[in-house]
């Protein structure tokens, strides 16, 4: 058991290092040879027949119950098609790093989902936490980054956020479907549903790709994309998940903005600025108050 916890962990923080050094890859990628929809087109067809493929070598049980398409469909719209059309758009748009930030608010709306859809009770510090959460986000959006990449930091920001919202709702929805499946045969049926969701964003931008402009570098990103930050990290994710749980999985996002930072600075030349600064810890300390427990429930004390 202990043994399956640790390489969980392990997963989940690969994972975090996929999707955050992605950012950097999808940068070099779109706009300057591809287009953002484009890119998800190739990452769910890259994906998808590998997602079937593990069927081959494991096979087991195929299908799902009729009880529950509607969960997998809600899955597929939030965690795929939402999750991943927003994200890559808002990246083309805004910088690296301020990306990777923005995608730090999910723990935070994971409290608000857990407020609102589970009606657990909002404490002070979650109050309070939520409160510092917004006003990084905000500092982030609102802060001229001259030194940035962004051709459009507002409307890119403003994606990453809707990006957030819809990845959070995905952690929420798809943990009661590990109770009655495996890892492996959610995800599978997840990005089934939500490649036939995504294909009619997708496939124009597809066909109109020049692929004649790429150089090894471009294939190199396009591949990192597709295989590790799709393939390889939702399969990772959805296995933590079934492991560890949604908030284990969901905190270890914090760490997607380190590993994202360090790769653009080297890859594409980002700086630090005071306000990104500014925000991360506005954001860090709000995604802490939120998560923090009581002190009852640390001492293991059960409140009347």
């Amino acid at each position: 058991m202990q043994s399956n916890k640790l390489k969980a962990h392990a997963a989940v923080l690969s994972a975090n290092f996929f999707f955050g050094a992605a950012v950097s890859a999808v940068k070099h990628l779109s706009p300057a040879v591809m287009a953002p929809f484009a890119i998800n087109g190739i990452r769910v067809l890259t994906a998808l027949p590998l997602f079937w493929l593990l069927y081959a070598f494991k096979p087991g049980r195929a299908g799902i119950e009729k009880s529950d398409i509607i969960r997998f469909i809600g899955c597929a719209l939030s965690g795929v098609v939402v999750n991943q059309l927003f994200f890559i758009k808002g990246v083309s748009l805004t910088s690296p790093i301020h990306a990777s930030l923005l995608a730090l608010t999910t723990p935070v709306m994971i409290t608000i989902l857990a407020v609102w859809i589970l009606h657990e009770k909002l404490t002070l510090n979650k109050t309070f936490g939520l409160l510092l959460g917004i006003s990084g986000a905000a500092v982030l959006i609102l802060s001229k980054d001259l030194s940035s990449t962004a051709s459009n930091q507002l409307l890119g920001d403003t994606f990453i956020i809707v990006n957030a919202i819809a990845y959070s709702f995905y952690l929420v929805w798809v943990r009661p479907l590990m109770l009655r499946y495996s890892p492996v045969h959610v995800i599978r049926w997840v990005f089934t549903f939500g490649t036939v969701m995504m294909l009619p964003f997708c496939w124009q931008p597809m066909m109109a790709t020049d692929w004649s402009a790429f150089n090894n570098t471009h294939y190199f990103a396009l591949a990192f994309a597709a295989l590790g930050a799709t393939f390889f990290a939702y399969l990772f994710n959805v296995y933590g998940i079934a492991i560890l749980g949604s908030s284990v999985v969901g905190a270890y996002i914090y760490t997607q903005p380190v590993f994202a930072t360090v790769v653009a600075m080297i890859l594409m030349g980002e700086q630090l600025s005071i306000a990104k600064l500014l925000a991360a810890a506005l954001i860090f300390a709000g995604v802490y108050l939120v998560n923090k427990k009581p002190v009852s429930d640390r001492l293991g004390v059960v409140e009347e």
